[in-house]
């Protein structure tokens, strides 16, 4: 009697790893650098046209906020990935995205209008976008939808745009192109001083910087 119980104990764990392990469990988190391969190759080759603003960079006023933890392992709703054409917060009546800046774990950033955390890509040396195809699905451009708006802390003087290669409109500032990453949702800053696509993606500072590493 004793011998059936302990075989059937053993059949009882023997079937719950077989569950986990064929339900997908997966040991350790999803990160933000999944590859460090540059852009499309010749990405940024093409003809584009900016009209950003390059004044000296100065401090900008505070805006509170609060930095969550933890990588999602598919975006959450209203991030980036899940937005029309790939680009969150265009404004009602034809104005454009909302810049603000906003508190972090890295000092005071950029949000747009909804709190969807913004970044630079080091690897463009100016205005001009480099990320495109697979990069620009993980990384998707800060569209402008108009023209961009100043709000809390932010230089109108340090926003511009920049045509990307498909006609659509990106936002810069301080003459950086601006990305958000897919996979963050509103108020989530996941991804600072992540190498990916050939590249370190940074948060903005309010001075038209990348924050410290």
């Amino acid at each position: 009697m004793g011998d059936r119980r302990v075989h059937a104990a053993r059949r009882v764990r023997r079937a719950a790893l077989a569950g986990l392990l064929g339900g997908g469990l997966v040991l350790g988190t999803a990160g933000c650098g999944g590859t460090d391969e540059a852009p499309d190759r010749g990405a940024g080759e093409g003809p584009s046209s900016a009209t950003a603003s390059t004044g000296s960079p100065s401090s900008g006023s505070p805006s509170s906020g609060t930095p969550s933890s933890g990588t999602p392992s598919s975006p959450p709703a209203g991030s980036p990935a899940t937005e029309a054409g790939g680009s969150a917060s265009a404004s009602a009546g034809g104005a454009g995205v909302v810049i603000r800046t906003g508190g972090s774990a890295y000092g005071r950033m950029l949000f747009d209008g909804r709190r969807q955390a913004i970044y630079l890509f080091d690897r463009e040396g100016g205005t001009r976008p480099r990320c495109y195809g697979e990069c620009a699905e993980a990384w998707p451009p800060v569209l402008a939808d108009g023209s961009p708006q100043a709000r809390d802390g932010v230089r109108a003087e340090l926003l511009g745009t920049v045509e990307r290669r498909d006609g659509s409109v990106q936002v810069t500032y301080g003459g950086h192109p601006l990305y958000y990453y897919a996979h963050e949702g509103p108020g989530q800053v996941l991804c600072h001083d992540i190498v990916e696509y050939g590249g370190t993606w940074l948060v903005v500072t309010p001075r038209g910087e990348a924050a410290p590493a």
